[in-house]
């Protein structure tokens, strides 16, 4: 009896659906997971990103791997060959080349593509009832489902982007997961922001069209890390649904349960963005998937009962618009074949 209880727990988890109070950070085994951190300095507006999505094809697993920075407008990706996700704890590696873990990152795509980095005084996702995802979590089979598991902390190590090494003592930290059984969804929207006036605050939101079998919706979640440490969570369908308006260059939120609202409005220019790739993992490979604005601007408010409790806005925030056909079209734009220059696999 145990053994067929085991058998249907570990089906569950491996359609990439969490029970409640389960852990999402570990492998679920699906055809993608993608794992990201983002470090930011407001004192200077320089971010630095890094991605690493485990990807299956029939004949095993591979990496999609990438640095990116600003304002130096700095990209590196790869397709590594090999890549593993841990199913007991989070973890992440793709050969020497990418080694993430709760507390630790080092990435090596080239002497000019490199991070090496310790997170101090994490602040981790506060809630173990429900993830990023919320009631869609519990819900098997989804084509995406998304948990920001750290929502700040101090970053110590240093950063090559290019041919500028970067000191990344005390910058803020993020982190975040997102995994599905089929890559990425048709379209979606995404943002991130530290380095308001208070440095404790975090605000992230992730939509796009959720579908499981016959099932097919559009959902945003959007989380606010007050001042103080209180976590506000909207995008429950039900009650407390949030309507995004995305376009490549603004984003405009509004998300509402009985006691809180939220407004996100966020903006950033075509001319300094990135094309980020996403994966195809059956045919391993990249091709180019989102639009990314790493030091774009954000304003918040957040109302309890219609009282102000909090508002602010941050200049290096990060805004992005998703779509294979749309980061296409933009590449076109721009004139040449991919905004990403690859590097050989390292490791």
């Amino acid at each position: 009896m145990r053994r067929a209880v085991d058998s249907v727990r570990h089906a569950y988890r491996g359609s990439g659906a969490d029970r409640p109070f389960g852990d999402p950070l570990p492998a679920h085994g699906v055809a993608m997971e993608g794992y990201f951190w983002r470090f930011t300095d407001p004192a200077t507006g320089r971010v630095v990103i890094a991605l690493d999505g485990i990807n299956r094809a029939d004949d095993g697993r591979w990496s999609t791997l990438g640095v990116a920075a600003h304002p130096s407008g700095f990209l590196r990706t790869t397709v590594h060959p090999a890549g593993h996700a841990d199913e007991t704890r989070f973890g992440v590696t793709s050969g020497s080349a990418f080694v993430g873990t709760s507390d630790t990152l080092h990435v090596d795509l080239g002497a000019d593509a490199r991070i090496d980095v310790e997170v101090r005084d994490a602040v981790p996702w506060p809630r173990r009832s429900v993830g990023g995802s919320s009631v869609f979590q519990s819900v098997p089979a989804l084509n995406q489902y998304w948990h920001p598991w750290l929502l700040g902390g101090s970053a110590h190590g240093r950063a090559v982007v290019g041919n500028e090494t970067w000191d990344l003592d005390g910058w803020s930290v993020y982190g975040e997961k997102n995994w599905g059984k089929g890559g990425f969804p048709d379209s979606w929207w995404w943002g991130q922001a530290q380095g308001f006036a208070d440095p404790s605050v975090c605000v992230a939101f992730a939509g796009g069209e959720v579908t499981a079998g016959p099932l097919r919706t559009t959902v945003t979640a959007l989380v606010v890390l007050l001042p103080g440490g209180r976590l506000v969570r909207l995008g429950d369908p039900v009650v407390s649904p949030v309507h995004a308006d995305v376009t490549d260059e603004r984003w405009s939120l509004r998300g509402r349960s009985a006691r809180w609202s939220i407004e996100v409005e966020g903006a950033g220019s075509l001319a300094s963005a990135h094309v980020l790739p996403v994966p195809l993992p059956r045919e391993r490979r990249n091709v180019p998937g989102a639009i990314e604005h790493l030091g774009a601007s954000m304003h918040v408010t957040v109302r309890r009962r219609g009282t102000v409790v909090w508002e602010g806005e941050s200049n290096v925030a990060a805004l992005e618009h998703g779509g294979i056909d749309r980061a296409r079209a933009e590449v076109t734009r721009r004139g040449h074949g991919t905004h990403a220059v690859d590097a050989p696999p390292q490791g």
